[in-house]
């Protein structure tokens, strides 16, 4: 072993992204490349009756405006939100309508502007409530969980324990924004697509175009070298990359879709909202006897996303007597889909913020009541964990915090108009791993070429592969090469659900070691697939934890929130790039700093649009928004999960962030805010309430 595995390796393509010269996908002109906008739809619900494009033909440059009346013919897709342009009805605002191909993107957005529309508007409903009455209870949730579980008997348990707590959470719409948008680059010759698109997944794309086009897959090239950016809204092929592939196919040019910023909210996906109601029911020494957590949502009338917000409980603490429920309202919004940490950012948000308002109302300690209900299984199945640290995560994250110096009672620590508190919560985030293949040749200089269709996000896949490799072959980091993000590499599942490094590594492991085992002489190539054990059942419940803490000031006169530290202990297996690995987890707490603080979308009722659609209005945290941010993690032993030993980190880091701000609002003020985001207006009613 070289000792390349878990030594803080820089990124191998961090030149290239600070010089300018990593390209992205809207960064390939190609001669006689044509730009392309698209047309958003101006009501919530109805059908297109005309589209008059002749002023934006009559624009100097545009090529063509391909509308549901002239736009190639798509097969059905299996997802219903890439059918564009291919008949007349609107399901929300934003849905596309057109499609302005020009020489210029300059010229593109003025055709856009130029097309009219008419619609025959109908009826809209857009508005979640948890009485909604078109609520049901889904056959899943997402990731195939079951919308319902139950054991025991909750609501006996509940009715009969020492304290009580029952409370109503809420979360609103969030959205994903990428610093690079949602951008393609497609062009046909001879029959064949290439296409450059910024995605999380290649051969997802190819595969949903192969068939929306009629093309064998071999065929068609997808590349995603570097991708700025995708939290989920890349996981899978949008909008984009399809117009893309069309316009280039009409116009017999190469075409790029780079979707404008205020078009993202209503085509990519965003968070849905949630409505959580968290019964909580303990004996006087704090032990649970009953955990009920039910969570209401939404989801668009052509494609059902249920975000899996109420699955976390059935992970984290033991509790004989509890119940698990998810219900969804279908509306005319636009179609929800992932967004980072889907189902346990808003999930455990409610429950660990629920748990916070148990510990006041026994009057213990938050940590020790987390500790007090440690499972000895993993309480929905009954499976052992592969490893589970959770309490040393707590007892760590309170060592380097000072926790136990902690004054309990809130509202009592004060600098000037400041308010001071600290809060703790739990963080939770399941173990993904799927099949993949990659293979590794030597060459003849002495190097090492790996292969393997990963995407790097920006999360340095590159670097923690070659690391992996390196270490399976025996050789020094520098001698391994690496190429990823192309259809034309060995296949390997997308960037998602902290699954990639954890999958990919598995295979990158498997053909470096295979290659190694290989006498002088018996050939040059290795080839691995760890179909059948990567995706092999698991006795075990594999989950990476953490502990987040947090410290914040509230400016009594102002209503605002500063968070002063944020420090966040992991137990998430083995850590294969200390430096990586420290850049995702503070990544993720600053996203659930967001959270809590900034980010919030409103849907208006009236329009049926969202009202914060761009940066300028949603708000995400920068630098300044947190003075102090610490990544830790125990070195954490576990031989079930793959070669490496790794879990995925991209995403623990968000889980409980959000809830331990708020934990920390509620210490320094002794006001429970339960609706997201903490806003300056929402704190300042508080502290009025509670000085009236």
């Amino acid at each position: 072993m070289t000792g390349s595995v878990g030594a803080p390796a820089e990124r191998r393509e961090g030149r290239e992204k600070v010089s300018g010269t990593a390209r992205y996908a809207g960064e390939f002109h190609f001669p006689g490349r044509a730009q392309a906008w698209p047309v958003p739809a101006g009501v919530a619900r109805g059908r297109v009756t005309a589209v008059d494009t002749a002023a934006a033909l009559a624009v100097p440059g545009v090529l063509a405006v391909l509308t549901h009346e002239n736009a190639p013919r798509l097969a059905e897709p299996d997802d219903p939100t890439l059918a564009l342009l291919q008949n007349a009805r609107v399901p929300h605002r934003g849905w596309f309508v057109a499609l302005v191909v020009a020489e210029t993107l300059e010229a593109a957005r003025a055709g856009a502007a130029a097309v009219r529309v008419a619609y025959d508007a109908e009826e809209h409903d857009v508005t979640l409530t948890a009485s909604h009455p078109g609520v049901y209870v889904p056959e899943e949730a997402n990731g195939g969980h079951p919308a319902v579980r139950e054991q025991g008997d909750p609501d006996g348990a509940f009715a009969a324990s020492a304290a009580r707590v029952d409370v109503a959470y809420r979360v609103p719409p969030l959205h994903n924004h990428p610093m690079e948008p949602h951008t393609s680059t497609a062009r046909w010759e001879d029959g064949r697509l290439t296409v450059h698109t910024s995605s999380q997944g290649t051969g997802a794309v190819r595969a949903v175009l192969a068939k929306l086009f009629g093309l064998p897959e071999e065929r068609i090239v997808v590349t995603a070298e570097h991708v700025g950016g995708g939290f989920g809204s890349k996981g899978t092929p949008r909008p984009d990359v399809v117009l893309a592939a069309m316009a280039a196919r009409e116009t017999g040019r190469p075409v790029t879709v780079a979707l404008p910023r205020r078009c993202l909210p209503a085509v990519v996906g965003h968070r849905a909202p949630t409505l959580h109601r968290l019964r909580l029911g303990a004996g006087a020494d704090g032990r649970l006897a009953s955990l009920t957590h039910e969570v209401t949502t939404y989801t668009s009338r052509i494609k059902e996303f249920v975000e899996q917000a109420a699955v976390p409980a059935r992970v984290m603490y033991a509790a004989p007597h509890s119940r698990t429920v998810h219900r969804v309202a279908a509306l005319d919004v636009p179609s929800p889909s992932w967004m980072r940490a889907p189902g346990e950012a808003p999930g455990m948000y409610a429950l660990e913020s629920a748990l916070d308002e148990l510990a006041t109302e026994l009057g213990m300690d938050p940590v020790e009541l987390r500790v007090r209900n440690e499972p000895d299984v993993e309480p929905d199945s009954g499976r052992p964990f592969s490893s589970r640290h959770l309490v040393e995560c707590l007892r760590e994250g309170a060592r380097r915090f000072g926790w136990a110096g902690r004054d309990p009672r809130p509202g009592v620590r004060r600098e000037g108009p400041l308010l001071l508190g600290t809060g703790v919560a739990a963080a939770t985030y399941p173990v993904m791993v799927g099949p993949s293949t990659a293979t590794a040749r030597a060459l003849p200089d002495g190097s090492f070429l790996v292969r393997i269709n990963a995407t790097d996000i920006g999360t340095g896949a590159r670097t923690v592969l070659a690391q992996v490799g390196a270490d399976a072959l025996g050789v020094p980091l520098e001698r391994v090469r690496i190429e990823v993000g192309s259809t034309e590499l060995p296949s390997a599942p997308l960037a998602g659900g902290s699954s990639g490094t954890a999958s990919w590594g598995w295979a990158v492991h498997d053909a470096c070691a295979g290659l190694a085992r290989r006498p002088a002489g018996q050939g040059l190539d290795h080839r691995a697939d760890t179909t059948g054990a990567a995706d092999a059942e698991s006795g075990f419940a594999r989950h990476a934890f953490g502990a987040h803490f947090a410290e914040v000031a509230v400016d009594t006169v102002t209503g605002e929130v500063r968070v002063g530290r944020l420090l966040g202990v992991y137990a998430a297996g083995r850590i294969l790039n200390a430096r990586t690995a420290r850049s995702q987890f503070v990544g993720g707490m600053t996203m659930g700093l967001g959270m809590a603080l900034t980010e919030g979308s409103t849907m208006d009722a009236a329009f049926g649009d969202f009202t914060e659609s761009d940066l300028a209005s949603y708000h995400v945290p920068v630098h300044a928004d947190v003075a102090e941010i610490e990544a830790h993690w125990l070195d954490e032993e576990d031989s079930r999960l793959n070669p490496m030993g790794s879990k995925g980190i991209g995403e623990i880091g968000i889980v409980g962030t959000a809830a331990a701000i708020g934990n920390a609002v509620h210490h320094a003020t002794g006001v429970r805010l339960r609706e997201l985001p903490l806003t300056p207006d929402r704190v300042l009613t508080g502290l009025l309430g509670r000085r009236t």
